[in-house]
């Protein structure tokens, strides 16, 4: 029998941009805040993780696509359910619905990690994942890395900074999105458009005092961008496709 767990919430100004319109970073977050929930719910969240096994988990890539943009006051309902734990990463998948309808799907990809030396670990370890997943609910989509396209541009240096981290001590995975939307100036997107897709990779951890060098380049109907630290090695990177809204 399938598992799943639902968590709703009304999106507020703190999540809306400028346009009223939830910013990518406030969906991710409560994306992961469900995770989160229904990770407790099933006996596999932090607490249990850390006192059990001497880990945590980790999110390696995330994905999401919406029908239209979600606003400011819309009601959120976020249902999601895990794949099973015997792959190397663990998919959570996600169905997204404003004010009752079905607006959107998401996918994301976890590994658990040692507290200590942030070594992957197996999943199977974990007894608890046992039987706790989506079963005829998966989705089938998988989050392969991404491909930069040619002639990437340097947009913008960034320094990261102690607002940008969270409970992990490292920078929090929502803060990629915007420091992503910063680099492209999201705010000047044409009224016409929002941004319908997102896939972002986390590749290594940053924190506080790094510098990230922000470039960017041309992708179909969209933009990527990466970040990268002074060696050359990639931190995160991201692809953005863009859309009519209402069509």
């Amino acid at each position: 029998m399938s598992q799943f767990y639902e968590h709703t919430i009304r999106l507020t100004g703190m999540d809306a941009d400028g346009r009223g319109i939830c910013k990518p970073s406030a969906l991710l977050d409560h994306l992961q805040i469900a995770a989160g929930f229904a990770a407790e719910e099933g006996g596999f969240g932090r607490e249990t993780l850390v006192e059990k096994y001497g880990a945590f988990w980790m999110l390696a890539r995330s994905w999401f696509r919406l029908e239209r943009p979600l606003r400011w006051e819309d009601r959120l309902t976020i249902r999601t359910w895990h794949r099973g734990g015997k792959a190397a990463m663990m998919y959570r998948d996600y169905d997204i619905y404003a004010n009752g309808q079905l607006v959107g799907e998401s996918v994301s990809g976890w590994v658990l990690a040692n507290l200590e030396s942030r070594k992957i670990m197996r999943l199977a370890d974990i007894q608890e994942l046992a039987g706790t997943g989506g079963e005829e609910l998966c989705k089938t989509r998988t989050l392969n890395k991404l491909r930069a396209p040619k002639d990437l541009k340097l947009l913008e240096r960034r320094k990261m900074h102690y607002s940008d981290t969270d409970v992990n001590g490292h920078v929090n995975n929502t803060r990629y999105a915007d420091f992503a939307c910063d680099a492209v100036e999201l705010d000047k997107l044409p009224p016409e458009q929002f941004l319908a897709e997102m896939q972002i990779g986390y590749l290594a951890e940053c924190r506080p005092g790094e510098v990230l060098d922000l470039e960017a380049g041309s992708i179909d109907s969209g933009c990527y961008v990466h970040g990268l630290d002074r060696n050359g090695k990639a931190r995160f990177e991201t692809a953005m496709i863009f859309r009519q809204v209402g069509s």
